[in-house]
């Protein structure tokens, strides 16, 4: 494989959103239109819920249908008329049975609809003195892993709380993916204490490219998200950051970063087989 084509230009659209579905919507195709012709990025994604306020009492209000809704629709149109890739964060999904789910959608430069990964670990805490939800009031969870494959480079997707389960990284990496894409709503009880440190040990875990997305800070919100959005390189250091607010980060993911950091520390197979068995063989 060329260099070129190791280079993939990743944009993350930290945003800030509304009760306003079709405001925070027009927020978002705008803010794609400006980061195409201003960086011209191969990847584009955006935050958890980024259509809808988070919380339990508005999912099944805010849900759509996949493909045919409209926050769907617009995303297929952006992606086809920009020639991007669009990692549609997620919105909440009304599906069969009449029920709903927190679903990123992946879209193609031709507008089709790739992948749709339903979050597979549900946000229930109950944080002594701290944050306390349960999106299982509401939401059902997904059964599947998503992959999407980029210039024949495979990403792993995942939706906030999906990150803390190691497990699930793990089975990704085996599979051959080269990064990891969360977008996510931490908040401000887990994300002082959680948000980079998870980031950064996936990413040391399994020697890939890990990104997050999250929503811009608003203290206004019921529910206020932690923001700074991130890309971890392979050796889990911080390559890019975003702060509270509303922010684009551009990042150019150099996968051949990922072959030299498992040949350099290749602990996938250095593990003793003969007393655990956690992951394929080399």
């Amino acid at each position: 494989m060329s260099k070129a084509c190791n280079i993939m230009r990743l944009a993350l659209l930290q945003l800030k959103g509304s009760k306003d579905k079709l405001a925070n919507l027009e927020n978002a195709c705008n803010k794609i239109q400006e980061v195409v012709q201003e960086h011209g990025p191969r990847l584009i994604t955006l935050p958890e819920c980024f259509n809808s306020p988070y919380g339990t009492k508005y999912f099944r209000e805010y849900a759509e249908r996949i493909p045919t809704g409209t926050t769907s629709q617009q995303l297929s149109d952006l992606a086809k008329k920009c020639n991007v890739y669009i990692i549609g964060g997620s919105i909440p999904e009304l599906g069969e049975n009449d029920n709903v789910y927190n679903t990123c959608t992946v879209w193609s430069p031709q507008g089709q609809l790739i992948a749709k990964h339903r979050k597979m670990h549900l946000f229930d805490i109950d944080v002594n003195g701290g944050m306390r939800f349960k999106e299982s009031d509401t939401l059902t969870a997904g059964n599947d892993f998503t992959i999407i494959e980029i210039d024949g480079h495979k990403i792993g997707i995942g939706i906030c709380y999906d990150i803390r389960f190691e497990e699930m990284a793990r089975i990704y990496r085996n599979a051959g993916c080269e990064m990891l894409i969360y977008p996510a709503a931490f908040n401000m009880t887990t994300g002082p204490l959680h948000w980079e440190l998870l980031q950064r040990s996936r990413a040391n875990d399994n020697q890939l490219f890990v990104a997050t997305v999250s929503p811009a800070r608003d203290e206004t919100a019921e529910y206020v998200a932690y923001g700074h959005s991130m890309v971890i390189d392979p050796w889990a250091k911080i390559m890019k950051s975003a702060k509270e607010g509303e922010e684009t980060i551009i990042a150019d993911i150099d996968f051949s970063m990922v072959e030299q950091v498992r040949q350099q520390i290749p602990t996938s197979c250095q593990r003793r087989r003969d007393l655990y068995e956690t992951s394929k063989k080399c």
